[in-house]
């Protein structure tokens, strides 16, 4: 093991951050200030220069309040989490209740494409990223009490809202790269389809292309995710 690897973490969390005033230049505003810059151009554009030309304020007066850009994402990340909306109390239903986190969760990568994968990372550990994940852990306390369990299928919701996520964002990202929409590009590759289904080679590809509706990404995502949460609850015994 390394002698940078037995150093423990400094977290943004654990060190005295300045609260109470509202000073010109303050650590909200730089964190919302990133945040706008990274919707609109994704995280690569994210820099303190940057972000300090478009606040009209010097680099080193970022760095008085937030050291790094790691620690800045660190405070994104928690930002957007803390804009999720929260029920409280949950409801009777856990497994509606759980439907609830996925689709809000799916609604916040979507809203801030650059959040994905910094999800898909090691887990952010800001307050409101926490305060999520116990709200979803303790719906899913509602039909389990084992804890390896309830984290588990925490786990699978984000992870299946992620893998859903990411498929409409490369989508997404396909049309501002190549300037055609998804209707556009399939009719640009017609013709070399219409030779694979000609050729009778490929029955069920080919039955898929004729026959099967091509669904709108809610309507594959909450035919995706029901499915999961029937088979989460057979799972856990729950009816």
């Amino acid at each position: 093991m390394s002698a940078r690897s037995q150093q423990p973490a400094t977290l943004v969390w654990m060190r005295d951050r300045e609260r109470g005033s509202r000073p010109a230049l303050s650590e909200e505003k730089i964190v919302r200030a990133a945040i706008r810059l990274a919707d609109a151009e994704g995280i690569d554009a994210l820099s303190m220069r940057r972000i300090a030309t478009e606040m009209g304020s010097g680099t080193t007066s970022l760095y008085r309040h937030i050291t790094n850009k790691d620690e800045l994402i660190e405070l994104m990340v928690d930002a957007v989490y803390g804009e999720m909306p929260l029920p409280d109390p949950p409801g009777e239903d856990w497994l509606a209740d759980l439907t609830d986190v996925a689709r809000t969760f799916r609604a916040a990568l979507l809203e801030h494409p650059w959040l994905a994968q910094q999800a898909s990372r090691r887990p952010a550990l800001g307050p409101n990223v926490i305060r999520q994940s116990d709200h979803a852990l303790a719906v899913v306390g509602r039909a389990t009490d084992d804890a390896t369990q309830a984290a588990v299928v925490v786990s699978s919701v984000n992870t299946f809202v992620l893998g859903s996520v990411a498929s409409e964002l490369a989508e997404l990202e396909a049309q501002r790269t190549t300037g055609m929409t998804e209707d556009e590009w399939q009719n640009s590759v017609g013709a070399y389809v219409r030779q694979v289904v000609d050729s009778g080679r490929f029955p069920h590809f080919s039955r898929r292309i004729l026959d099967a509706d091509e669904l709108e990404p809610d309507d594959r995502f909450e035919f995706g995710l029901g499915c999961l949460l029937v088979g989460i609850a057979a799972a856990l015994g729950c009816r």
